[in-house]
Parts: structure tokens; C-alpha cells; sequence
């Protein structure tokens, strides 16, 4: 039995795989998000804390007794500020948090060489510009910052006392000499901090410690090793199986990430791509991130009454067609082509007949538009044949045919496809502890359900896709 624990956005998730890989158990704790001011998103890593206890002890106790080693998972980008003590200097800052703009340039004039060195554009969302807007606006926060930890590393801190991470999450911090695989001394340096502000970096299928004996005890298991993991998406990646290169998924979780996976390192910083390290060695991977995706449509239930996303997905589909307008879907900024964190949600072309229902699939098409828009900013996506569907929001099979229409591509839902990051997560403890073959730890599950484009589909939204496009360039300086 392997353990799997994903730190996401909306809540903490905690799943087994046992001996054949598949998930025999799993549990989930909610997170709150705390909006001190418009932009901002921040949380309190205490309830990270709480809530993992919460999500590992409603697994049934034979199960955890069985344990053999724990991976970690986790949103990215995430400043958990430590000091000498190890004590949480303030409430995290997180990846859909927009503060950092002005600090993006300046860390840009910091360091020239930043672009050559990461292989990303600096993006409000990443580390280390949160840092710079820590030191300009909190000073005395700053002073006394001894360790930064990502959100999941501080879950294994809490776990096993280690300060570590792993390649993939690093790589979204812009302190990672991401071609290397190492700390960039001059990344650090240029954020004011020294190099022992950081965690040490190891492949996701290191071990990196061992749960402590007071946590293993209070969670009714042994003193397992914990393994480094990975970012969110890389070990979404290792859960669907999306490990060689040109096979790719699709994450509709809390924010949109398309994700191809590479054997070589392929920066394209000009289209907001992220060029980051994969979660296990010498693989590299190509992603694009719209910050709203099916936050949206929980975002829209609430706005047309709807008891919840599957009610306002299936009053999209009495919408009628000629009255439905463009919805820009940038609630919290965006990444992906764009790297406008100013940028916000539009409505676009109602009249008084517009009907919830027509809203509803405004919505739906403006996500899919948003997607459509990053992958087509990838260098490599004619090469990809088809996309796995991982997350929440792969659950409908309506939207699913949107999504494929506008993308000319066919959507496969597999078996553990909703578990995601965790699946992965257990995957890699299991790789860096018994060292099996990745071919045997990392099989894709089986196929659910294919959805192929629809010819009739697709030829609606292309135009309107295109007047999606030219709606955010006519808006963008109004933002």
C-alpha cells in the first residue's frame, strides 16, 4: 500500500493504491481561500496542516497500518514563509494571487538573464516575485524569512521535519535553473535571499525523509519514507500515465492546464508557456495555465441559481444558439498566451432575451476558448494525437464534446481520472521505494469513454472562437 496526499486549492485529498495500483480508498477535507483585498489569495498553512490530519485518518485504519510510503502533491507556486523556528511568518501566498506584478519587472531588471536562465516569463503567480512584494511591502516579514517552502513541502515538513522539494514544483518558483535541474545561485541572490532559504531539490522519486514517530503514531502507521513528488500538474501527469514525449492531458480543476510532456527541455517564454521539470528524471514538460477554468462554472451557478455545476451544465444545453454571448473567463487574471494578471471576466453581446441558460453556455464556450487559446500556443501541439481528461470538472460528457470540437482533438476519460495529483503522488512513493519500472508503476487506467470533435460543433465555435480572440485584444487596455 502506497499513500498519495494532494494539497489542492479547494481541499486536501488523501488516496491508497494497493498492490495492482488501483485506488482502494480515499478521502477529502476542505480549504477556505482568504481575500484580504481584491487580487489577492492567500491561506493559512495551519489549516493545510489540520486538514491533511483530517483527509489520512477517514482512510480506513487496516489500510493505513499497511503503508509502505507516502508521496506528496500539491498547487504550485505557493510562498510559505518560515522562520528560524520554523514558524509560519504569515498566512501563504498562492498561485492565483496577482500582487506581484510590478515586482515580475523588477526582478526582471534584477537579473537580466532571467528568461535564459528559467526558460519562463516571471508571472505574478510564480515564488519568487511574491518574495520581492514581501520585501517592498513587508519588510519586517522579510527580515526575518529563513526558510521558503511550496505549499506541499510544508506538509512534509509538518510530516517528517525536512526541508525538501522536488523538480517540478521548483520549477514554477523562478529560482530553478530549470535545463540544469538545480537552484540558480543567481536567481536567489537576485530576490535578496540567501541560499540557505532553500529547501533542497531532488527528483520526485527520492526519498527525502521519513514520517516523524509522534505523526506516524497519530495517523495509526509506521515511520514510512516520504518521497519529494511533484507539482500538482507533473503528478497529475504520473497519474494518468502522461510520461512520454507527446502525450498529453487536460487538468479542469480550480484553474486549466494543458500538459505535454517532453524527453527534452523546450523553453517558449514569447507564448507565456511554462517550460518546467517533469516529476521523474530526465523528463521535462510543456504546460499552459488559465488561472479560471471549472472555478467558472461554479463561479456561474452561483450567479444563475443553479443547486450546482451539473445543473448549470445541463441548462446549457437548452441555450439558443443565436443568442448566446462571449464570456472572457479571466476571473482571476490571466497566463496563457496572455500573462495579464489585470485582465477580468466579460460578458459580451446580451440583450433582454438572454436566458440563464444562454449564460451557462457562454460559459462553458469561454472556457473552452481559453484552453483552445494556450494550446495552440504550444510549439508542439499538432504532434499530439489525442488528450487525457484529469480533475473535477471531466465529469461531463457535454462539455467534453465542446472542449474536443474546439480543439480538433479527441478527449479520453480514464479509470482514477478524478483522483488526479494523488494517484500520482502514490505512484511516485512507489517508484522511489521499490524501485519498480515506471512502465509498470505509471500504466494509463483504463478508457471510460472517448469524445471525438463534432464536425457540426466545430464549425459553430470556430468563428466565435476568433471573436473571442479579438474581444480580449479590443479590451485588454481597458483592464
Amino acid at each position: 500500500m502506497f499513500l498519495g496526499i494532494d494539497l489542492g486549492t479547494s481541499g486536501v485529498k488523501a488516496v491508497i493504491i494497493g498492490a495492482g495500483g488501483g485506488v482502494v480508498a480515499q478521502a477529502t477535507a476542505p480549504l477556505g481561500i482568504i481575500r484580504p483585498e481584491p487580487g489577492h489569495s492567500e491561506q493559512d498553512p495551519e489549516e493545510w496542516w489540520q486538514a491533511t490530519g483530517k483527509a489520512v485518518l477517514e482512510l480506513p485504519a487496516d489500510l493505513r497500518a499497511e503503508v509502505q510510503g507516502i508521496g506528496l502533491s500539491g498547487q504550485m507556486h505557493g510562498a510559505t514563509l518560515l522562520g528560524q523556528d520554523g514558524e509560519v511568518l504569515r498566512p501563504a501566498i498562492l498561485w492565483n494571487d496577482g500582487r506581484s506584478a510590478a515586482e515580475c519587472a523588477e526582478l526582471q531588471q534584477r537579473e537580466p538573464r532571467t528568461k535564459e536562465i528559467t526558460g519562463n516569463l516571471v508571472m505574478p503567480g510564480f515564488t519568487a516575485p511574491k518574495l520581492l512584494w514581501v520585501e517592498n511591502h513587508e519588510p519586517e516579514v522579510f527580515r526575518k524569512v529563513a526558510k521558503v517552502l511550496l505549499p506541499k513541502d510544508y506538509l512534509r515538513f509538518r510530516m517528517s521535519g525536512e526541508f525538501a522539494s522536488d523538480m517540478s514544483d521548483a520549477s514554477g518558483t523562478c529560482w530553478l535553473d530549470v535545463a540544469e535541474r538545480r537552484w540558480s545561485e543567481a536567481m536567489v541572490a537576485a530576490t535578496n535571499l540567501p541560499m540557505s532559504a532553500m529547501p533542497s531539490v531532488h527528483e520526485g522519486t527520492d526519498v527525502t525523509g521519513a514520517l516523524s514517530k509522534d505523526v506516524a503514531n497519530a495517523w495509526g502507521m509506521k515511520e514510512v519514507p516520504i518521497v519529494a513528488g511533484g507539482g500538482d500538474n507533473a503528478a497529475g501527469a504520473v497519474g494518468a500515465g502522461v510520461l512520454a514525449d507527446g502525450e498529453a492531458f487536460l487538468s479542469l480543476g480550480t484553474s486549466g492546464v494543458l500538459f505535454v510532456a517532453g524527453d527534452s527541455f523546450r523553453p517558449n517564454p514569447a507564448r507565456g508557456i511554462h517550460a518546467f521539470c517533469h516529476a521523474v528524471p530526465n523528463r521535462w514538460h510543456e504546460m499552459t495555465v488559465m488561472l479560471s477554468a471549472a472555478s467558472c462554472l461554479d463561479w456561474g451557478a452561483r450567479l444563475t441559481g443553479a443547486k450546482d455545476v451539473a445543473e448549470f451544465i445541463a441548462i446549457a444545453e437548452d441555450a439558443k444558439a443565436g443568442s448566446v454571448p462571449l464570456f472572457l473567463p479571466c476571473l482571476s487574471g490571466e497566463r496563457t498566451p496572455h500573462n495579464d494578471p489585470s485582465a477580468r471576466g466579460v460578458f459580451f453581446g446580451m440583450d433582454q432575451d438572454t436566458a440563464p441558460s444562454e449564460i451557462a453556455q457562454s460559459v462553458l464556450e469561454g472556457v473552452a476558448f481559453g484552453l483552445a487559446d494556450g494550446f495552440e500556443a504550444l510549439e508542439n501541439a499538432a504532434s499530439v494525437e489525442a488528450i487525457n481528461v484529469i480533475g473535477g470538472g471531466s465529469r461531463s460528457h457535454y462539455w467534453g464534446t465542446l472542449i474536443a470540437s474546439i480543439f480538433g482533438k479527441d478527449l479520453v476519460y480514464r479509470e482514477g481520472s478524478e483522483v488526479g495529483p494523488a494517484l500520482g503522488a502514490a505512484r511516485l512513493a512507489k517508484l522511489g521505494v521499490t524501485g519498480a519500472p515506471e512502465a509498470e508503476v505509471c500504466a494509463p487506467g483504463a478508457v471510460k469513454e472517448r469524445v471525438s470533435p463534432d464536425p457540426a460543433i466545430r464549425e459553430h465555435l470556430l468563428p466565435r472562437f476568433e471573436r473571442y480572440r479579438e474581444l480580449y485584444r479590443r479590451t485588454a487596455d481597458l483592464f
